[in-house]
């Protein structure tokens, strides 16, 4: 008999004489309620046992973490907090679990310590939560995209460029680490290397995807990235996901219109396909909440937070504007932001993006035109030679959520500005001759898939929002 998922039980609109479900045992108290879950909705289902008559052995054998097949009928429930039940006429364990090892017994564990277990910690409801938002959102990018007539383009992970010009990349080599050729001069004699040439992993694909920009007009890429930056925090992950689109034709404002559509998307989708998963985590949040001080505590819950960025239009302000308004500002006076800004070129940090977002604008917030020594070689330079065409998206509670730009199309100035970071032109040749046959004006963005995860779910660390995360010093499972 072919099993149905817990989710499909629940959502019956009738008692059922005869079903099959599988699935883990999250509970079972007085050797007659299975609690079971199968992973297809945060809620369990109760499986009520007759305990008389089933044998000892199989009672011993219902514990928690344990794989159990159940047949039985589906009948309206005699208890609250469920419409229906199963009423069990045959249990078989297909799995068993040892109750006293099992690292995820049904009490409050600390989330570090779900982190050394990430294997298993998608049996807890957080997590089974977290993970079917991710799915959703996941798809829903896809088909934003796709609706749109955009091109998925999957570009290369290893790679011989830098695209952000920072250098915190990882070599990929199949050289050996006790014999490495060297050339007269010493160094590493990467001509004896597996591609003939020094190789990385990607930071990201947005070179790439503007060159298959400059023919099928609209492109996205959506893959892992990695960067070697030895920051260990709750914002940062060695190995992530990025989703790039990338359109000719588009200059700023048509980019940071195609910005502000795509996210409000993508959050409306996973709100209605989400509800249950999203009302835990909500409720989860407030719990939090509740623990800090007063003053620490965020001025809006989870769902409010969504609704927040869905109803209210995201507020254009050049980088010049936000400055003077953070200059000025109470906290930048009274020296209580750690970072105070005090001259135009300033590199904001999360905590001016955050005041801007949450306290002056009270609103999504889009800063543009940037100065050009804080951002990369490929964002269109400015008439007054000192602002670039670049965005960033600020969010409540986490800063930037997308950094993206116009490309500069003039092949002379791309040329200036690589000479001027000491980058090898040589090494870049193919993405210049997108400036030498048919160049255009273009504009794309980058989103760090992760911090999309964290802002929906209301998670305040990276680590709690990809399957099996890799930082600094951890590369476990």
């Amino acid at each position: 008999m072919k099993h149905t998922k817990v989710k499909d039980l629940l959502n019956s609109t009738n008692t059922i004489d005869e079903v099959s479900v599988k699935g883990w045992v999250r509970t079972f108290r007085n050797n007659q309620f299975i609690a079971l879950n199968d992973g297809s909705v945060i809620h369990n289902i109760q499986c009520v046992v007759d305990f008389e008559n089933t044998p000892e052995e199989t009672l011993k054998r219902i514990t928690t973490g344990a794989a159990v097949a159940i047949k039985g009928s589906l009948v309206e429930s005699q208890g609250k907090g469920q419409k229906y039940e199963i009423k069990v006429s045959q249990v078989e364990i297909l799995g068993d679990s040892d109750a006293e090892k099992f690292p995820m017994q049904p009490k409050k564990h600390s989330l570090e310590f779900l982190r050394e277990n990430a294997h298993l910690r998608t049996r807890t409801n957080l997590f089974g939560a977290i993970m079917r938002v991710r799915s959703v959102l996941s798809f829903a990018i896809h088909q934003y995209f796709q609706e749109k007539g955009f091109v998925y383009v999957n570009t290369p992970i290893i790679t011989g460029s830098d695209a952000e010009g920072a250098g915190e990349m990882f070599k990929v080599t199949a050289l050996p680490f006790d014999k490495t050729p060297r050339t007269e001069e010493g160094k590493v004699d990467y001509k004896e290397d597996f591609f003939g040439k020094e190789t990385n992993l990607t930071v990201s694909g947005q070179l790439e995807a503007e060159t298959y920009a400059m023919s099928l007009g609209q492109v996205y890429t959506f893959g892992p990235t990695f960067r070697a930056e030895n920051s260990n925090t709750s914002r940062h992950l060695a190995e992530f996901w990025m989703v790039e689109p990338e359109v000719a034709f588009n200059d700023l404002d048509a980019n940071m219109d195609l910005a502000e559509d795509f996210i409000q998307y993508v959050i409306k989708y996973a709100m209605e396909r989400c509800e249950d998963d999203l009302k835990f985590l909500d409720e989860r949040l407030a719990a939090e909440e509740k623990q800090k001080p007063q003053n620490e505590r965020s001025g809006m819950g989870l769902l409010e937070k969504l609704q927040f960025v869905l109803e209210n239009n995201f507020k254009r302000v050049s980088y010049t504007e936000a400055i003077d308004i953070l200059k000025n500002s109470k906290p930048n006076k009274n020296k209580k932001f750690n970072y105070i800004i005090e001259e135009w070129g300033a590199d904001l940090q999360s905590e001016h993006e955050r005041y801007l977002v949450e306290k002056h604008f009270k609103s999504p917030v889009i800063l543009f035109d940037y100065p050009a020594k804080i951002k990369a070689f490929y964002m269109r330079l400015n008439d007054d030679n000192k602002t670039v065409r670049a965005m960033d998206i600020l969010f409540p509670g986490i800063g930037e959520i997308v950094g993206g730009s116009q490309r500069e199309e003039r092949l002379d100035i791309l040329q200036q500005k690589i000479a001027e970071l000491g980058i090898d032109e040589e090494e870049l040749w193919w993405y210049l001759d997108t400036r030498r046959f048919g160049t255009a004006v273009h504009s794309g963005f980058g989103l760090g898939f992760e911090r999309l995860v964290l802002f929906v779910t209301g998670m305040s660390n990276i680590r709690d929002v990809i399957p099996f995360p890799r930082t600094p010093q951890n590369a476990e499972f």
